[in-house]
């Protein structure tokens, strides 16, 4: 028997985690970090480039990204001085329904946030505030419905890269605002679940301004040779704490000048 190389030890461990991933479709699985480790962030992402990989080739169209861990608490919760992002798809975005489809997940929870609309590519150069600043045709409010195929959210920051940064599904307010007519990291935000407030935060929370993890993000996207495009929505990054959301409930967040968005979620369950 030949002996197994660290490089043939990494594959086949981004290949194992990356299929307990793909097989949770009814039920949450066991954390991969017992397969990838909890610094290795390089392998997260390569098995969540590979998850990618597997739906486009399904016949998904890559419609954006998003950005995770913007928060300092949560950062320091798992451990890690970065965010982290992962990928949209046209199918994730359920602004049209009238029910979020709470048979599509598993253990889901709501967060209020900022959707860009980028209207240049953003490729070259130093991908510094300015230019992202530039890059950004319109905002509009967003709840971002964050989903884990680890059990019981059990996760450090290679369980939520590998998962696709904890993704699952969005919805888009609908009154879209240019740069001019807003300060991001100035929006107040109050998310209410039912008629309950449940989280407050703002656009300062964002890792101090949500353009700001747009800048990390473009830059983080390029350097995994998967740069961000004009036309692509990004989810900035949640104002507030996130708050689950079982079947049958509605939520609700009021973003200052962007405006409201809500979300009713469907009393199916997963079967």
């Amino acid at each position: 028997m030949s002996a197994i190389t660290p490089t043939t030890r990494r594959s086949s461990s981004i290949l194992d985690a990356a299929a307990r991933l793909a097989a949770a479709t009814a039920r949450p699985c066991a954390p991969v970090r017992d397969l990838l480790g909890v610094t290795d962030i390089d392998s997260a992402y390569a098995v969540q480039q590979r998850l990618t990989d597997d739906r486009v080739a399904a016949g998904g169209t890559i419609t954006g990204r998003k950005i995770g861990l913007t928060s300092p608490a949560v950062q320091q919760q798992l451990g890690v001085n970065q965010p982290d992002f992962g990928v949209l798809f046209a199918d994730m975005d359920v602004t049209g329904l009238p029910e979020v489809p709470s048979s599509r997940l598993l253990q889901p929870k709501a967060e209020a946030e900022i959707a860009f609309e980028l209207g240049a590519d953003l490729v070259d150069g130093d991908l510094g505030l300015a230019q992202v600043r530039c890059a950004v045709a319109r905002a509009a409010a967003a709840l971002e419905i964050v989903d884990s195929r680890i059990a019981d959210w059990d996760i450090t920051i290679t369980d939520t890269v590998a998962d696709n940064g904890s993704s699952g599904l969005y919805v888009l307010g609908e009154n879209w605002l240019t740069l001019d007519d807003f300060e991001p990291r100035e929006v107040s935000m109050r998310l209410f679940s039912g008629e309950e407030l449940v989280s407050e935060g703002t656009g300062a929370a964002c890792l101090g301004d949500p353009l700001e993890a747009l800048s990390w993000l473009a830059r983080t996207a390029r350097d995994y040779g998967q740069p961000l495009r004009a036309g692509q929505v990004i989810l900035s990054g949640a104002l507030g704490p996130m708050v689950p959301t079982p079947p049958g409930t509605t939520v609700r967040a009021e973003l200052s000048t962007l405006g409201t968005v809500t979300a009713t979620f469907s009393k199916d369950t997963h079967s």
